[in-house]
């Protein structure tokens, strides 16, 4: 009776709706095989005085497109924790539920680029990670 209360219990923990996975380079797992491919936007990426625009799909992070594409903006975890990755959205929209910002620091429009799925064309610029340490710092004390 214990061992089928135990897989009872692993199998329902490993379909939970919090459990998420994770696929290749940054990119969410298809949900159907044989849908549609992805829809692909126009990112334009404002890093150290250049822009520049590339097509990130919606099932891919602006930075593994941004890496993919030779641009050299900075990263580490890649998981949307360390924070090492941060841009101010200056147009467009962009999904970062997976990301760790706080509700107020995304409506200010703060991104982690590693936690960033676009959801229009839009533009981004990467920003010292100083800055948005200090913002999320602050939102915490209020």
């Amino acid at each position: 009776m214990a061992a089928a209360a135990s897989l009872l219990h692993l199998a329902t923990s490993a379909c939970s709706p919090r459990v998420r996975f994770r696929g290749p380079a940054g990119r969410r797992p298809s949900r159907v095989a044989l849908s549609a491919p992805p829809r692909a936007y126009k990112v334009t990426i404002e890093h150290g005085g250049e822009s520049r625009v590339v097509e990130v799909e919606e099932d891919e992070t602006i930075l593994a497109r941004a890496l993919d594409e030779g641009i050299d903006v900075p990263h580490d975890c890649k998981l949307g924790v360390c924070m090492t990755c941060p841009a101010r959205l200056v147009a467009g929209e962009v999904d970062q539920s997976d990301g760790m910002l706080s509700d107020d620091v995304v409506a200010q429009g703060y991104a982690l680029l590693c936690a960033s799925y676009p959801r229009s064309d839009c533009t981004i610029r990467v920003i010292p990670e100083d800055e948005l340490l200090q913002v999320q710092l602050a939102t915490a004390d209020d």
